[in-house]
């Protein structure tokens, strides 16, 4: 087989938004996420559909960016109905606990509900919703790099062990249901 070509990074991630000034407030004004550059035109270009959108990009401090499309119609992104709202979301990683704080506290004092600090036994987050229903964490590690390289060692095994006993589950109560 021939060689994965390397994935360097992230370079966008893209949702659509409700209102491009108001998806642009809060990640510009209250993250601090520079908007650095708009593409506006009428057909979509891999596609040629026609559908008049914007797209904005938001650059972060490694260079990638948090993109958004508003189609002019003030409709946001449904959630998927079949997938519980904590479990989509976008973390994004911080310097430290006291950037948490920090963030939180920003974020509060603008009226966005936030929970946490919760701390995941690696890392401790934020967790909030932006103006289109997105959800977002705000994270640090807490543990030395040598914690994740032992992590990382065991991490195909762990997969292993999860699908094994997922199936088994699966199995009983296919068995259950009969």
């Amino acid at each position: 087989m021939t060689p994965a070509v390397p994935i360097r990074g992230l370079h966008h991630f893209a949702w659509r938004c409700r209102d491009c000034e108001e998806t642009r407030h809060f990640y510009e004004d209250l993250l601090g996420l520079p908007l650095v550059h708009v593409i506006r035109a009428d057909r979509v270009p891999s596609t040629g559909e026609h559908c008049p959108y914007v797209h904005i990009f938001f650059r972060m401090a490694d260079g990638s960016f948090i993109a958004f499309f508003d189609l002019g119609d003030d409709v946001k992104a449904e959630p998927s109905p079949n997938t519980p709202a904590w479990v989509n979301h976008l973390a994004l990683r911080v310097d430290s606990t006291e950037a948490l704080l920090a963030a939180k506290s920003r974020l509060e004092a603008a009226g966005v509900e936030v929970l946490g600090i919760t701390d995941h036994h690696i890392i401790e987050s934020i967790y909030f919703f932006d103006p289109n229903g997105i959800r977002l964490e705000l994270t640090t590690p807490t543990v030395p790099e040598s914690e994740m390289q032992r992590l990382a060692a065991k991490a195909h095994q762990d997969v292993q062990d999860w699908t094994r006993e997922k199936r088994a589950r699966l199995q009983q109560a296919a068995e259950a249901a009969r």
